[in-house]
C-alpha cells in the first residue's frame, strides 16, 4: 500500500503551481525554511534549559541556619542598638 507514488507527487505539484503560481513558490518554500530554522531553533534552547535546569540544585539551608535580613542602613535586624536609645 504505497500512498506516495510519483503520479500522486506530480498531481501535488501541478495543483501548487496552479494554486499559488510559479513566481511565489521561492518566497514560500523560503518563508517556510525560515519558520523551521526558528522553530529548530526555539525547541533546542528549550532542552538545553531543561538540562540545565535539572543539573542545577537548589541549595536550601539547614535546620537551626537562620538568616536575617539587612536593614536599610545595612546592619542585620540583629545587629545595632535601638534607633530610640540613639537620642
Amino acid at each position: 500500500m504505497n500512498l506516495f507514488k510519483p503520479s500522486h507527487i506530480i498531481f501535488l505539484l501541478i495543483v501548487v503551481i496552479l494554486l499559488f503560481g510559479y513566481r511565489k513558490l521561492p518566497d514560500i518554500a523560503r518563508s517556510v525554511g525560515q519558520s523551521m530554522k526558528v522553530f529548530k531553533k526555539e525547541v533546542k534552547e528549550l532542552r538545553d534549559d531543561d538540562s540545565k535546569g535539572s543539573q542545577a540544585q537548589i541549595q536550601q539551608p539547614q535546620e537551626g541556619t537562620y538568616y536575617t535580613e539587612p536593614t536599610q542602613d545595612g546592619q542585620t535586624a540583629s545587629q545595632g542598638t535601638d534607633s530610640s536609645t540613639q537620642k
